[in-house]
């Protein structure tokens, strides 16, 4: 095999010389290293689809005698962010002595929990299906990918014979299978009847290929998928229009943006009908090219070909037929024509499921659709958390690249309904879905949470999302959260949370803020009202201007934010929660307090009031009530805490202890303390709590409600 270093078109050559030198005579630190590049470019494979293996050879713990042992992913990673924890690490001659105990195809299952008793390293990951795909074959280094461009040739009508002409024979072509044992079996079969290939394409599913160091490895799948990726593209529009061309024109981009982001909550709360979803919205060209076209009628309705593409997609999507530039401002007749539509869907895939379960198969799974296309608009995604749809959206993307590339050489083949079942109700895929951990108390909640750059306002963003919610991040200071949403990227990833310039007072920057929101995430679940400004001046020295300040900033405030998070929440129809941060000085009159006490006032009798109203529609409204949280704070700010000292007669460095005194506990309060409490109320453990508030302020008996 000859090995270069050319400039490769359609893939990232990114192997860094400098890098691997430095774990020269590691092959597992190489298996990883090659495997992290690898899933580092999306043309490559999928995130989560796939796997690596390298063979090396170690001391056996009982006897000091030097084994073959393989390190393959385990189940359920990823390798572009494969680490050792996520290998499984197998005695190769046990592997294949399971060969002599292998009863066939009926029997598949069995084989898995036999892999355990091949287990070299206790630390390893639980083995993957694939693990005999990798055990049979004599090589040192495997990659085994699902690169767009090699599963469009492996879902073409003609795919075998395009992989042998394309390749000179150097490619084996073995037929669709479940991945199992026998498929392990086969592609030995394939590699004893062709001796000298560089690889194997799996038909319908993926690439095998292979080398006996890891550079080679690396170099061979580069070259094999370029060669396939440049053989599709010379043919797109050769003999017919890609997809059969353009059928419905797209809206300009601000106008795909804004009728997606109106649309988003209303399909949200359709597609939640059983578990709560959370959104992913997309109108990347590629996705544009194929919903627009002549050919979305007949493809979309085939479903998907690669096993990783249909089980985090669905079998096939929800298509729209609304025309992309309908009047949105009245929902109520579009409603009703989207209920129709999912209610078909559900209808059909309770007739997929009934039409091919088998005595033993798992119950029917939620049957909403994951994908959902609009044409002229885009595509939204909805599953249980941000990384589950961003990922099912890039799945059906690669789906359209595989479609796009199939059509445009042969033609596309999907696979039968019976093989797509036993896949997607395989028991072995039930048991690893009832290995996930428990969900975590937000989980599939989305919240908005206004002037949390800092302070308050991020402990409780924090809060929400190590409790599983996904946040949006909003601050009238751009610099400010800036460096918030750089720290919060690095801690959480970019999953987790949405930062968006928020002046609560602007109603332009408001409807650009739940634009984002919709548009990220579907919706929202949870408002938090949080922005707020201090003013401490005595009654006669307030101007007007203090007093419409902090009335337009507190308590318009908070009724325009409240008001955008209903409209979403009733759209959604499934409830949700405002939670007010007001203040103790709402309850408890205060020395040169005057016009802030007055204002938090309003916030807490508004509170009241809509927690009245909205009740009917499962909204709750919840106030937190803190006092004196000084830390992280922007509050010393403008004067506020020298007029606070001066009110009290004492030097603004004893303002802290003064006020823990003052409280029944002795102790400071933290904005820790105040996120405790907002997560208290949307927890689900005060789910029957509305019109109700909560002082956190160490105990000031004058505070106490009554």
């Amino acid at each position: 095999m000859s090995i270069t270093t050319q400039n490769f078109k359609h893939v990232s050559y990114l192997w860094d010389d400098a890098v691997a030198s430095k774990l020269e005579g590691k092959e597992v630190d190489l298996l990883i290293y090659r495997s992290n590049i690898l899933g580092a470019d999306l043309r490559i494979t999928n995130y989560g689809g796939g796997n690596t293996s390298c063979k090396t050879y170690e001391a056996d713990p009982l006897t000091n005698e030097q084994v073959e042992v393989m390190w393959v992913k385990g189940s359920g990673g990823d390798i572009g962010t494969l680490t050792k924890a996520g290998l499984a690490g197998l005695y190769v001659d046990k592997l294949r002595a399971l060969k002599g105990i292998y009863r066939g195809l009926e029997f598949e299952d069995e084989m898995v929990e036999l892999f355990n008793h091949c287990i070299y390293d206790l630390k390893s990951k639980a083995p993957s299906i694939d693990t005999p795909l990798h055990a049979f074959l004599p090589f040192k280094h495997i990659d085994h990918l699902h690169p767009d461009a090699a599963i469009a040739i492996a879902a073409a009508k003609d795919g075998e014979q395009i992989t042998k002409d394309l390749w000179d024979g150097q490619i084996a072509w073995v037929p669709w299978q479940k991945p199992g044992f026998d498929l392990g079996l086969q592609l030995k079969q394939a590699l004893d009847e062709n001796p000298g290939i560089r690889g194997i394409m799996l038909g319908g599913h993926g690439l095998f290929t292979w080398a006996d160091t890891a550079y080679e490895c690396y170099i061979n799948s580069l070259e094999v998928i370029e060669t396939a990726s440049e053989y599709l593209a010379q043919n797109y529009g050769k003999n017919r229009p890609v997809f059969g061309g353009e059928k419905v024109q797209s809206l300009a981009p601000e106008q795909r943006k804004s009728q997606a982001a109106i649309l988003a909550p209303l399909l949200r709360g359709l597609a939640s009908s059983e578990n709560l979803m959370v959104g992913t919205f997309t109108d990347a060209p590629e996705v544009l090219q194929f919903i627009n076209s002549h050919d979305l009628s007949k493809l979309a309705p085939m479903g998907t070909s690669c096993p990783d593409h249909f089980l985090r997609t669905k079998i096939s999507p929800l298509v729209l037929e609304i025309p992309a530039d309908a009047d949105l401002s009245d929902l109520t007749a579009i409603k009703e024509d989207i209920d129709v539509a999912f209610q078909a869907y559900r209808e059909m895939y309770a007739d997929y499921y009934e039409n091919h379960k088998h005595s033993n198969s798992p119950a029917i799974r939620d049957p909403n659709p994951v994908i959902i296309i609009w044409p002229g608009v885009g595509m939204f995604s909805y599953a249980k958390n941000k990384q589950t749809s961003r990922v099912a959206s890039e799945f059906y993307i690669n789906a359209i690249n595989v479609m796009r590339g199939a059509e445009a050489v042969s033609e596309y083949v999907s696979l039968p309904l019976q093989e797509a079942f036993n896949i997607e109700y395989w028991l072995l895929e039930e048991a690893k879905l009832q290995r996930m951990p428990k969900e975590q108390a937000l989980s599939r909640k989305v919240a908005l949470v206004t002037g949390s750059a800092g302070g308050i306002g991020l402990a409780i963003v924090e809060k929400y999302i190590q409790e599983g919610a996904c946040v949006v991040v909003t601050d009238i200071d751009g610099d400010r959260l800036q460096t918030t949403s750089d720290a919060l990227l690095k801690k959480y990833g970019k999953d987790a949370f949405l930062a968006v310039k928020l002046d609560v007072t602007d109603g332009k920057s408001l409807e650009a803020a739940i634009e984002a929101t919709c548009l990220q995430f579907g919706g929202v679940d949870i408002m938090v009202n949080n922005a707020g400004i201090s003013i401490s001046k005595p009654f006669e020295d307030h101007s007007d201007q203090d007093w419409d300040r902090l009335n337009d900033i507190l308590v318009m405030g908070q009724y325009h934010i409240s008001k955008a998070g209903v409209k979403i929440m009733k759209l959604q129809g499934h409830g949700g929660d405002i939670v007010n941060i007001a203040s103790k000085n709402g309850l408890v009159a205060g020395p040169k307090n005057v016009a802030y006490g007055t204002a938090k006032a309003a916030q807490l009798h508004m509170s009241r009031l809509m927690a009245a109203e909205l009740a009917e529609d499962k909204i709750k409204v919840n106030v937190v009530n803190p006092d004196a949280v000084i830390e992280n704070s922007n509050i010393w700010e403008g004067g506020w805490g020298e007029n606070r000292a001066k009110a009290y007669g004492i030097e603004v460095k004893d303002l802290p202890q003064f006020y823990a005194n003052r409280t029944l506990l002795k102790e400071s309060v933290k904005t820790s303390d105040i996120a405790d409490a907002a997560f208290v109320f949307v927890s689900g453990q005060l789910g029957k709590t509305t019109g109700n508030m909560l002082n956190v302020d160490g105990g000031l008996a004058a505070a106490f409600p009554r």
